[in-house]
């Protein structure tokens, strides 16, 4: 079922997405008087699910969910209709128009991808405000256990101040420094440390099989005990909290697996924790150094503890047009960064390109209008990136034609663009078939 909804929400999503961006370039070029000839969501190669034809306009639906389009006659596109570039142009057409009006018109997708991604933070901010976990009420530092992080010198408890020089201020920001930093400074027991990440980390990171960070290290809640456990029979009940192991203190979970690991087979004294009170119980360890008992800790468990602190903020609807504004910003340059990465083959992020399947796992298990819709704005503004690279067959490759013939004068040969249009589809292909190459690859070492 949970992979039915992510697959539900990845559709309905993308479908959105793309059928705005499309009605992007619809408009102004109606507005230009310029006929339209096709409207689609997804290709239809060969045949489509759906189409009907409504004024000069046939709408439909095709099978590949490889993105949309609209044909726009007398335009160099996907449809690669040489027969009617062959025939003089028409007043109606893309080609016999002012480069500037063209020029709108090829922007006008993109264009409109960001402002959905700005209206969709706007309305979040307003609907549901902002929530932060400050980095200074996280006392006991982070769980590390990525092997690249401890390789690169990282030790669990770190806390981690700064990075490349810059000040962090939320566990939010913590997370997406990862994708630029060099160089973090940490406190550890009271003492700073320069640590440096090597060269090529995005690209290890991407190749492992541990993908961690800077983890919240959590206390061992007991939430269900196995049939198997050897302590099943002790009274012990959902809720209770692990407080120390024969006489040392356990705070948080990663405290107690070493500990156990050195009583296998053994009893232990332990003391729980249960609605403030203290009980004292002697329990099993088995050979696999397992007390048998299910772990976890939600957010809301860690506040009531005083582990951490979420700092909560609700926005009137002007607030919220300015917070809306600076979340877009801030997550489009963080897309930027992550894109710069990837085109510098030295740090390896390209090893972590990912297709369809890791964009899908960006959606939740579970229905949630919040989740949905942040994750929708995060799809329309890489849409809207990815649909600006000078590449032909995108956006962006037509527009720089364009902004060539507006400087130079001289509008590049209806050959050439189609000669472009066929390099630029084999390189998107390309493209395509790597990202999703790198998604079977993990998926089959995940299942080996």
């Amino acid at each position: 079922m949970e992979i039915l909804i992510k697959v539900f929400q990845f559709i309905l999503s993308l479908s959105l997405i793309i059928v705005l961006h499309e009605f992007g370039h619809y408009l102004p070029a109606k507005y230009f008087k310029i006929k339209v000839e096709k409207f689609y969501l997804f290709f239809d190669v060969k045949f489509s699910l759906f189409k009907k034809k409504i004024g000069d306009t046939v709408w439909g639906i095709g099978w590949l969910p490889l993105g949309g389009y609209v044909k726009i006659a007398g335009m160099i596109d996907e449809s690669m209709d040489k027969e009617q570039m062959a025939k003089p142009p028409e007043p109606w057409e893309f080609r016999s128009k002012p480069s500037w009006q063209r020029l709108i018109i090829m922007l006008g997708g993109v264009t409109v991808n960001f402002i959905l991604a700005i209206i969709i933070y706007i309305g979040l901010a307003y609907s549901y405000g902002s929530s932060s976990i400050p980095l200074n009420s996280i006392s006991g530092g982070y769980l590390i256990d990525n092997p690249i992080l401890l390789e690169s010198g990282f030790k669990t408890g770190d806390k981690i101040l700064s990075f490349d020089g810059n000040d962090l201020r939320t566990y939010s920001e913590l997370r997406k420094s990862i994708i630029s930093a060099s160089t973090y400074e940490v406190d550890r027991d009271g003492e700073r440390l320069q640590i440096s990440l090597p060269n090529d980390f995005l690209g290890k990171l991407s190749s492992s099989d541990n993908t961690s960070l800077f983890e919240l290290r959590k206390p061992f809640i007991i939430q269900s005990i196995s049939e198997e456990s050897l302590n099943k029979d002790y009274d012990i009940r959902q809720g209770d909290i692990i407080a120390s192991l024969n006489g040392e203190e356990v705070k948080y979970f990663d405290q107690l697996v070493p500990l156990l690991e050195k009583n296998k087979s053994r009893t232990v004294e332990v003391v729980l924790l249960r609605d403030s009170f203290k009980i004292q119980k002697t329990l099993n360890v088995n050979e696999d150094g397992k007390l048998g008992f299910m772990s976890a800790a939600s957010i809301n468990d860690m506040i009531d503890l005083g582990y951490l602190e979420v700092t909560k903020n609700s926005y009137s609807f002007i607030e919220s047009i300015g917070i809306g504004t600076s979340n877009f910003v801030s997550f489009f340059g963080f897309y930027l960064e992550q894109f710069a990465a990837i085109f510098n083959p030295s740090t390896g992020a390209y090893k972590g390109l990912g297709g369809f399947l890791a964009i899908g796992n960006i959606f939740p298990g579970t229905w949630d209008w919040q989740s949905f819709w942040d994750r929708t704005a995060i799809l329309s503004v890489m849409l809207g990136v990815l649909n600006l690279l000078p590449i032909p067959a995108l956006d962006g490759g037509h527009a720089m034609f364009l902004v060539y013939e507006m400087i130079s004068g001289r509008k590049p040969s209806d050959k050439f663009l189609e000669t472009v249009q066929v390099i630029g589809f084999i390189i998107l292909l390309s493209l395509v078939i790597f990202a999703n190459g790198n998604d079977i690859y993990k998926l089959f070492n995940f299942i080996v």
